[in-house]
Formats: C-alpha cells, structure tokens, sequence
C-alpha cells in the first residue's frame, strides 16, 4: 500500500497526486457509491466535494492512483483515482470536472411533497 504524507489538522494530503487543487470545497454529508475494481460496491460518505473531487468515509486499505467510479447523487458516475488515503478517509481525483451543486438539488420534482412541508410564501 502506498503511504502519503498527511496533514490532518488541514486535510490536505502534503504528496497529492492530482497537483494544486482548483475550486472551493463544499462541506456536506451524503452518501455515495464507490465501486473499485476486484472489490464489491461500497456506500461511502461524502465529506466534501468540488468540481475536481470529492473526499470521502472509507475504512478499507486502497492505495493511492487506484482507479475508481462513483456514483454522486445528482451527478451520476463518475470516473477518478484515489489521491490519497489516510485516518479512514480518501480523496479522490476525478477524470472530468462536475457542478458541486448538482448533488444539493432536489430529487424528486416536488409534485409529492405534502402540502404542510411546502415552504410558505410571503403575503404581498
């Protein structure tokens, strides 16, 4: 297994694979599934995720450049690499660049929302 120097007060890896990390970080929790190649499917939980990457909750031991997919909840799947692992944690690299937002949509297009969960509307 490949080791990488860590910072973990900052969480940023001091070796990082991918270079210089373009784009802010959105702080959030969700969950992912993460599918390794020679490993079944896993659900993950997404930390943070950018347009570049994401980091991620995922205990087992995986090397760093190890190629993955994910599947982010409004995005869809996702090619990328592992760029580094430490404390239980991964970040990864992914191949394309993705609208963080996306994942903070809604699902469903509301048409079933009961209507006490409806926000309400100011008066005019």
């Amino acid at each position: 297994m490949d080791q990488f120097s860590f910072d973990p007060q900052n969480a940023v890896p001091s070796d990082d694979v991918t270079g210089q990390r373009n784009g802010a970080r959105d702080s959030l929790m969700l969950t992912a599934q993460f599918r390794i190649p020679g490993k079944p499917d896993a659900t993950v939980r997404v930390r943070n995720l950018s347009s570049g990457g994401m980091m991620a909750e995922y205990a087992e031991p995986i090397a760093g450049g190890t190629p993955i997919e994910v599947e982010v909840r409004g995005v869809g799947w996702l090619t990328g690499r592992i760029a580094w692992a430490a404390e239980g944690r991964v970040g990864v690299a992914f191949d394309r660049e993705i609208d963080p937002m996306a994942a903070r949509k809604p699902v469903g297009k509301g048409g079933h929302t009961p209507s006490y969960i409806k926000p309400i509307l100011p008066r005019r």
